[in-house]
């Protein structure tokens, strides 16, 4: 394998507003209203695949976790509370700043590096879970950098990954929406040719090795103001794979 799956556009973007990533309010308001449905379906899917204890408050422990693309830590904290092992990786060093000193005043003990998937994909070390959450459509060179997340999961481990179809509702919902009518994001945040289908994603991530074993739609319900599973992924989705050998 070779080459960069780092945009260094999307990096700089990211970089520049880090500094909100834990104002609940401020620019990153979308993803932590969406974080607790995305806790609750990596929660679910690892206690189907793993044998762990329930009775256990630390949950998690034992488990190696790797975050890719961890921003400020809105997944890697609650996965340290429930005791895992957890790595956060990011390539813009300004959210790995954030996410350390936000670590530090909550009493986590949590292993931050500024690197890209890449970089930590050169060494043997692998994990039980790998967390791609809200990152492929912001990199380059999709299959390459799946690849690249792949390699990461010890065999039997899991993947997850969430992100954005490419449909005229998608583009109607995430970008026109979301940017330009609610606010709720930056203008600029995503791009339209970026998105992929969830076909797609699962083409190139079973030809590392890895079998599907969940796809879900994830839809906003403007009333009652929450994120909830549903069978349209239409615009957003998650996948749950797991390694096979």
């Amino acid at each position: 394998m070779g080459g960069t799956t780092i945009n260094k556009e999307e990096v700089a973007r990211f970089g520049a507003i880090a500094k909100e990533w834990w104002d609940e309010e401020g620019k990153f308001k979308p993803l932590h209203k969406l974080n607790p449905l995305r806790l609750a379906y990596i929660r679910q899917h690892i206690l189907d695949n793993f044998s762990l204890d329930t009775k256990n408050v630390k949950i998690f422990k034992g488990l190696d976790i790797v975050d890719i693309g961890c921003g400020g830590g809105l997944l890697c904290e609650p996965m340290a509370r429930l005791g895992a092992n957890i790595v956060g990786i990011d390539a813009a060093k300004r959210n790995i700043e954030i996410a350390k000193i936000h670590a530090k005043e909550v009493g986590l003990n949590i292993n931050y590096r500024a690197m890209s998937v890449e970089e930590l994909a050169k060494g043997n070390k692998q994990f039980d879970i790998v967390l791609n959450m809200e990152v492929v459509e912001h990199v380059n060179n999709v299959p390459l950098y799946l690849k690249y997340c792949a390699k990461l999961v010890k065999p039997k481990g899991l993947m997850f990954i969430s992100t954005i179809n490419r449909t005229a509702k998608s583009f109607a919902l995430a970008i026109i929406g979301a940017e330009y009518i609610l606010n709720w994001l930056p203008k600029g945040t995503h791009s339209y040719d970026k998105f992929i289908t969830p076909e797609e994603i699962s083409k190139m991530i079973e030809r590392e090795n890895m079998r599907i074993i969940d796809r879900s739609g994830v839809s906003y319900s403007l009333l009652n103001d929450e994120w909830h599973l549903s069978r349209d992924m239409a615009v957003n989705y998650m996948i749950a794979a797991k390694k096979t050998v």
